[in-house]
């Protein structure tokens, strides 16, 4: 029985572990993908200056919530918490969740007046 609570626990404790590594995401890989698919062509070179007013500002945001709007647009209007946005729901629909953790990453670490640093 404590070889089995001991399993568990060490079973709990592998998978938090990568989910922080997840959640942390990797930066480089982050630009290279944000190169990829194009993100400057809506959200402005430097992800400060969007080609449109009403697109968001990138630089610098909160990689958690960056990650969570993605995952909103991919799962669509029509799930639970989805966001609706034909442009990004297309954009989204091929990223991984490392995809996005790693794209997160990137533009949370781009200097911009959103996140205050500690």
């Amino acid at each position: 029985m404590n070889k089995l609570i001991v399993a568990l626990s060490l079973g709990a404790a592998t998978l938090a572990l990568s989910g922080q590594a997840l959640a942390s995401g990797d930066a480089a890989n982050g630009a290279a993908l944000a190169k990829k698919y194009n993100c400057a062509s809506c959200h402005g070179a430097d992800f400060k200056t969007p080609i449109d007013p009403s697109y968001p500002k990138l630089a610098g945001q909160h990689g958690d919530y960056l990650v969570h709007a993605l995952t909103a647009y991919k799962r669509g209007n029509k799930a639970a918490n989805g966001r609706n946005n034909a442009i990004m729901a297309g954009m989204a629909q091929p990223l991984s969740d490392r995809d996005m953790a790693d794209i997160a990453a990137y533009l949370e670490s781009l200097p911009g007046p959103l996140v205050t640093k500690r």
